[in-house]
């Protein structure tokens, strides 16, 4: 049986998406949530030739609220979006949007340099930016032909 590496940040679009809808939904209630409805931030991961970039969705989280770590390899993002009631509006006709914790965890790749990692938030777009190491950027090399 062969063995197949583990690779998160590879195109996800061979899975269907209900799988993708079934492994959130499992993600969620398996987290650590306190909310009666859980939720996590999207997330969407893609490579340049230099970096990895990561970017979630968490429109209402105070920038204060977002805790990221990084420990052996994984990185962990946590937030807590909290529901703030209004005194003047008494009865609500709906309630869609999620409040509570949150917590995702990312394997990393041994390629990223985890001292240079950098975190902007803007808009409710939280970027975390993950710098290759030098040996795992692309190198071209000059060859020169001998003629003899």
């Amino acid at each position: 049986m062969p063995v197949i590496k583990y690779a998160p940040f590879t195109d996800s679009e061979d899975f269907p998406t209900g799988v993708r809808v079934f492994q959130d939904t499992i993600n969620r209630l398996l987290s650590d949530q306190t909310a009666t409805r859980p939720w996590a931030p999207t997330v969407d991961i893609f490579e340049t030739e230099n970096e990895l970039v990561l970017k979630a969705d968490v429109p209402g989280v105070d920038q204060k609220a977002i805790d990221i770590q990084i420990e052996n390899g994984t990185l962990t993002l946590k937030g807590e979006r909290k529901f703030e009631r209004d005194e003047k509006s008494k009865g609500f006709h709906r309630l869609e949007r999620s409040y509570g914790s949150f917590v995702r965890y990312f394997t990393l790749p041994d390629t990223v340099d985890t001292e240079k990692v950098k975190a902007e938030y803007s808009n409710g777009v939280l970027t975390v930016t993950l710098p290759k190491k030098e040996v795992a950027k692309p190198k071209s090399i000059r060859v020169e032909v001998n003629n003899n």
